[in-house]
């Protein structure tokens, strides 16, 4: 097992430092050194190498080339990246297993990684509109806020899933969000939210639902490119930021596809980064690689070239 983590870790190396020519636009990579004078940090998304590491699921897990306790390692040798947002679906049956758990915090530590988020998936709908089916998926994301506490995250990113009218959705989705955020206070956590599908990826209602919540430990992560509300009907990406980042308690900056100057070709980030400086936003902006022109790493590098190019032009214009 430590023989062929250590074989992923090089192949991974390989990748990171060595990209093949033939799978990266003229323009994409330009610099990929932190950068203080940005106004904002950037963080790695799990998600952004959901294909290279190996993914929990319900029903066990899917072996792939990777390990998902190599994340930190990933981000800081690989990325230069000092920040990540874990997926809760690649450690779905680990939350109670200390020692795995334990393993997991220290890599981040010996690499000098900080833990921010963890998004939660797969535990029902916080918008239920069965009281008792609501209830329970409050209960079952207990765990991911008690894990979130240990590793030394801020938050856990929840989706606001309900089903009825828009005003019935609101008042379930409100309704299970507050209870949530009563139990993460406790732990000083926050419960946010993401634009991810259905009625939260129109800005209005998800902003409506943090108006009705109320409560200090709830806000929002607005997303890049998640304004797609059904088949067919996208929300305007632009004004859906600007109603969301009065909540935002992290960002995440999705990208798919790049122009060959290095830019995301349906999201532009510079007016997006614009929208968040102006919010007051001067938190972390998460990678969120989830396209298949480029591999994961070359798109994770492409994706962080942008934003120190737009973030830079951004900070000082």
């Amino acid at each position: 097992m430590e023989n062929s983590r250590r074989k992923f870790l090089r192949n991974m190396a390989g990748i990171g430092t060595g990209l093949a020519a033939s799978t990266v636009l003229p323009g994409i990579l330009g610099s990929c050194n932190g950068n203080n004078s940005l106004f904002f940090s950037i963080s790695l998304a799990q998600w952004s190498l959901h294909n290279t590491l190996r993914r929990w699921t319900n029903n066990g897990y899917n072996e792939s080339a990777g390990d998902p306790l190599d994340f930190p390692i990933i981000a800081r040798n690989q990325f230069g990246i000092d920040a990540v947002e874990y997926v809760n679906t690649f450690y779905y049956d680990k939350t109670g297993d200390k020692a795995y758990m334990a393993e997991l915090k220290n890599r981040c530590e010996g690499e000098g990684v900080k833990s921010l988020l963890i998004m939660v998936d797969a535990e029902g709908n916080l918008g239920d509109p069965d009281e008792e089916n609501r209830k329970q998926s409050v209960i079952n994301h207990h765990k991911w806020v008690e894990a979130a506490k240990y590793l030394g995250c801020h938050s856990i990113r929840v989706n606001a899933r309900s089903q009825g009218t828009w005003e019935e959705q609101m008042k379930l989705a409100s309704d299970g969000l507050r209870s949530l955020s009563e139990f993460a206070k406790d732990y000083d956590l926050n419960v946010i939210v993401e634009n991810h599908g259905g009625l939260s990826s129109n800005g209005k209602w998800l902003s409506g639902v943090m108006e009705m919540v109320d409560h200090p430990a709830c806000g929002t992560l607005p997303d890049f490119g998640n304004f797609r509300i059904g088949d067919g009907e996208e929300y305007d990406r632009y004004l859906g930021m600007k109603e969301l980042m009065p909540w935002a308690k992290g960002v995440s900056a999705k990208s798919r596809e790049f122009d060959e100057e290095g830019n995301e070709i349906l999201t532009d980030y510079y007016k997006m980064l614009q929208i968040v400086k102006d919010a007051g936003y001067r938190g972390y902006i998460g990678i969120e690689y989830e396209g298949n022109k480029l591999s994961e790493p070359d798109g994770i590098l492409a994706t962080k070239a942008l934003l120190e190019k737009a973030g830079a032009a951004v900070s000082h214009g």
